[in-house]
């Protein structure tokens, strides 16, 4: 699975990535929202590798995808894809960018390349995000990109050590038909 945008190549973390992953996954800026976060440069290590052998679109699995611009291939993210088990017609994703690589519109073009694949070729009929309410950039992009907030629950799971809210963004297949006829 690998998708290219104007500016962005979306594929497979790499063994080379580990440094880039582990220095804006432990940054506690990007962490402060994330579920992992890598306690060592061998941690990032052991992720890439493990993902290395998960196959796209497998029930019950969490497939992470290396965003990389286009010129000179570098690292500036992570895109993770979560296919449910009990769900065949939704899935679920969640977006971490380096710092430096913030507020230049990649999160969004990486997200509506994803789109377009779930609903295109894998013909899915919702797609959904789970954000924390604090996390005001993320809701920013979510409508921004045309999602819409279904629900919200409050100190839903705990996140860190404390208990957080959960505001749940999604689309569906014919919202996102509708926005681009």
């Amino acid at each position: 699975m690998e998708f290219t945008t104007s500016r962005l190549l979306l594929d497979a973390l790499k063994e080379s990535d580990a440094d880039a992953l582990f220095s804006y996954r432990a940054d506690p800026a990007v962490a402060r929202f994330q579920g992992w976060r890598p306690a060592s440069i061998n941690d990032a290590r052991d992720f890439i590798e493990t993902q290395a052998s998960i196959v796209p679109n497998t029930p019950d699995s969490w497939l992470q995808r290396a965003i990389r611009l286009r010129e000179g291939n570098v690292l500036v993210g992570d895109l993770g894809l979560h296919f449910p088990a009990d769900a065949d017609d939704s899935i679920e994703f969640g977006i971490s960018l380096a710092p430096l690589h913030q507020g230049k519109g990649y999160a969004s073009e990486a997200l509506r390349a994803v789109l377009a694949w779930s609903f295109g070729e894998l013909g899915r009929r919702r797609v959904h995000a789970s954000v924390d309410p604090r996390n005001h950039a993320s809701i920013t992009l979510l409508r921004a990109i045309g999602m819409r907030q279904e629900a919200h629950y409050v100190k839903a799971f705990q996140l860190h050590g404390e208990w957080v809210d959960d505001v749940i963004f999604v689309m569906l297949a014919d919202e996102w038909h509708l926005k681009r006829d």
